[in-house]
């Protein structure tokens, strides 16, 4: 047995990554506060691209440096996660045109839907002018986005 987390797993072109819900993660009532979906959806896009082996230390420490900000965030809350509770946060790297990337969430536990988000994403320079993202992390998503005809 490994030590190292776990950077979750594909399912298709859907990644899941399983995320567990501490005291921390929650306000006084014991349901998790707002701001803790947006970590968990971060967690998601940041282990899609890993286990798809892209790494954001290795695309700073390029010859061409390039990150990622996100330029939009729509987050639709629909039942409450709470203390204990075993969430799985689905992501897809949906759409990716010019330095732009569409990318849909969902956060579940079991069968029911916590929240969704739309999430644009932008890749830059470290001066913060747009780029387009590195010919292998596009050879590494494509396999991953949805085909042409059903966008």
């Amino acid at each position: 047995m490994s030590d190292a987390p776990s950077a979750g797993r594909f399912v298709g072109r859907e990644h899941r990554l399983a995320v567990r819900v501490y005291y921390e993660d929650t306000d006084f009532t014991g349901v998790v506060y707002h701001a803790n979906y947006v970590r968990y959806f971060e967690r998601g896009r940041s282990d899609f691209l890993r286990l798809a082996g892209i790494s954001h230390s290795d695309l700073l420490e390029r010859e061409d440096p390039g990150a990622f900000v996100i330029t939009k965030l729509a987050i639709d809350f629909r039942k409450p996660a709470r203390i204990d509770d075993a969430l799985v946060v689905v992501t897809t790297y949906d759409t990716i045109k010019g330095p732009r990337m569409w990318i849909s969430q969902t956060i579940r536990r079991g069968e029911d839907v916590i929240a969704t988000a739309q999430v644009e994403a932008a890749c830059i320079r470290p001066d913060g002018r747009p780029r387009r993202p590195p010919p292998e992390l596009l050879q590494s998503l494509n396999p991953l986005l949805i085909p042409a005809a059903e966008s």
